[in-house]
Protein backbone atom coordinates (compact mmCIF):
# COMPACT_ATOMS: atom_id res chain seq x y z
CA UNK A 1 0.00 0.00 0.00
CA UNK A 2 1.15 3.17 -0.84
CA UNK A 3 1.49 6.09 1.24
CA UNK A 4 -1.43 8.05 -0.19
CA UNK A 5 -3.24 4.97 -0.42
CA UNK A 6 -1.90 4.42 3.92
CA UNK A 7 -3.06 8.10 4.63
CA UNK A 8 -6.64 7.58 3.08
CA UNK A 9 -7.27 4.49 4.71
CA UNK A 10 -6.37 5.85 8.15
CA UNK A 11 -8.23 8.93 8.00
CA UNK A 12 -11.33 6.58 7.09
CA UNK A 13 -10.77 4.60 10.40
CA UNK A 14 -9.19 7.54 12.66
CA UNK A 15 -6.37 4.97 13.74
CA UNK A 16 -3.85 7.05 15.41
CA UNK A 17 -1.49 3.96 16.08
CA UNK A 18 -1.29 3.64 12.42
CA UNK A 19 -1.04 7.16 11.65
CA UNK A 20 2.00 7.68 14.22
CA UNK A 21 3.66 4.89 12.13
CA UNK A 22 2.98 6.81 8.91
CA UNK A 23 4.66 10.20 9.99
CA UNK A 24 8.52 10.59 10.35
CA UNK A 25 9.59 11.85 13.50
CA UNK A 26 11.19 15.36 12.07
CA UNK A 27 7.67 15.80 9.92
CA UNK A 28 6.36 19.57 9.17
CA UNK A 29 3.18 20.51 9.51
CA UNK A 30 1.50 23.80 8.01
CA UNK A 31 -1.71 24.99 8.57
CA UNK A 32 -4.41 27.07 7.13
CA UNK A 33 -4.42 29.12 10.60
CA UNK A 34 -1.12 29.33 12.30
CA UNK A 35 1.48 31.21 10.89
CA UNK A 36 4.59 29.15 12.15
CA UNK A 37 4.98 25.71 11.27
CA UNK A 38 4.49 23.23 13.72
CA UNK A 39 7.67 20.65 14.00
CA UNK A 40 7.74 16.91 14.83
CA UNK A 41 5.52 13.84 15.00
CA UNK A 42 3.86 14.27 18.25
CA UNK A 43 2.51 17.94 17.40
CA UNK A 44 1.76 16.81 13.36
CA UNK A 45 -0.34 14.07 15.12
CA UNK A 46 -2.61 16.26 17.15
CA UNK A 47 -3.48 18.39 14.37
CA UNK A 48 -4.45 15.69 12.21
CA UNK A 49 -6.21 13.81 14.54
CA UNK A 50 -8.18 17.40 16.03
CA UNK A 51 -8.96 17.70 11.95
CA UNK A 52 -10.67 13.72 12.43
CA UNK A 53 -12.99 15.58 14.57
CA UNK A 54 -14.16 18.53 12.74
CA UNK A 55 -12.78 17.75 8.96
CA UNK A 56 -14.22 14.28 8.31
CA UNK A 57 -17.59 13.99 9.07
CA UNK A 58 -20.21 12.25 6.70
CA UNK A 59 -19.84 14.74 4.12
CA UNK A 60 -15.92 14.57 3.36
CA UNK A 61 -15.00 13.61 0.43
CA UNK A 62 -11.41 13.53 -1.33
CA UNK A 63 -12.48 14.96 -4.73
CA UNK A 64 -9.26 15.20 -6.71
CA UNK A 65 -5.66 13.95 -6.53
CA UNK A 66 -2.47 15.23 -8.23
CA UNK A 67 0.69 13.10 -7.83
CA UNK A 68 4.21 13.45 -7.84
CA UNK A 69 7.40 10.99 -7.35
CA UNK A 70 7.21 12.04 -3.29
CA UNK A 71 4.15 13.63 -3.23
CA UNK A 72 0.74 14.62 -3.59
CA UNK A 73 -1.99 17.16 -3.69
CA UNK A 74 -5.49 16.08 -2.39
CA UNK A 75 -8.01 18.21 -3.26
CA UNK A 76 -11.41 18.03 -0.82
CA UNK A 77 -14.64 19.19 0.06
CA UNK A 78 -16.91 19.33 3.13
CA UNK A 79 -19.38 20.53 5.16
CA UNK A 80 -18.89 21.74 8.53
CA UNK A 81 -21.90 23.42 10.76
CA UNK A 82 -23.63 24.35 7.38
CA UNK A 83 -21.04 26.27 6.04
CA UNK A 84 -19.21 23.99 2.80
CA UNK A 85 -15.90 23.65 2.43
CA UNK A 86 -13.00 23.30 0.34
CA UNK A 87 -9.12 22.74 0.33
CA UNK A 88 -6.24 20.32 -0.42
CA UNK A 89 -3.61 18.72 1.83
CA UNK A 90 -0.38 18.47 0.14
CA UNK A 91 1.60 15.68 1.34
CA UNK A 92 5.99 14.52 0.76
CA UNK A 93 6.97 11.91 1.93
CA UNK A 94 10.51 10.43 1.61
CA UNK A 95 12.28 7.03 0.92
CA UNK A 96 11.20 5.03 3.66
CA UNK A 97 7.72 5.76 3.06
CA UNK A 98 6.89 8.24 5.85
CA UNK A 99 5.17 12.05 5.63
CA UNK A 100 7.67 14.37 5.94
CA UNK A 101 5.64 17.08 5.26
CA UNK A 102 1.52 17.31 5.60
CA UNK A 103 0.10 21.25 4.42
CA UNK A 104 -3.49 21.76 4.27
CA UNK A 105 -5.02 24.69 2.76
CA UNK A 106 -8.63 25.31 2.77
CA UNK A 107 -11.40 28.37 1.48
CA UNK A 108 -13.82 30.23 1.81
CA UNK A 109 -12.83 32.59 4.54
CA UNK A 110 -15.94 31.92 7.12
CA UNK A 111 -14.95 28.23 6.95
CA UNK A 112 -11.72 28.62 7.80
CA UNK A 113 -12.32 30.90 10.64
CA UNK A 114 -14.82 28.10 11.23
CA UNK A 115 -11.91 25.67 11.10
CA UNK A 116 -9.74 28.16 13.50
CA UNK A 117 -11.95 28.05 16.09
CA UNK A 118 -13.15 24.27 15.88
CA UNK A 119 -9.30 23.12 16.13
CA UNK A 120 -8.23 25.16 18.51
CA UNK A 121 -11.12 23.64 20.93
CA UNK A 122 -10.02 20.43 19.89
CA UNK A 123 -6.39 21.13 20.13
CA UNK A 124 -7.07 22.72 23.86
CA UNK A 125 -9.30 19.64 24.87
CA UNK A 126 -6.34 17.24 23.67
CA UNK A 127 -3.95 18.94 26.04
CA UNK A 128 -6.99 19.45 29.17
CA UNK A 129 -7.08 15.36 28.61
CA UNK A 130 -3.66 14.60 28.59
CA UNK A 131 -2.72 16.70 31.63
Amino acid sequence: MDVIERWREIAHTRDAEALAELLAEDVVFRSPVVHSPQRGKAITQKYLTAAFDVLFGPEFAYVGEWRGENSAVLEFTTVVEGIEINGVDIITWDASGRIVEFKVMARPLKGVNLLHRLMGERLLGQAAASA
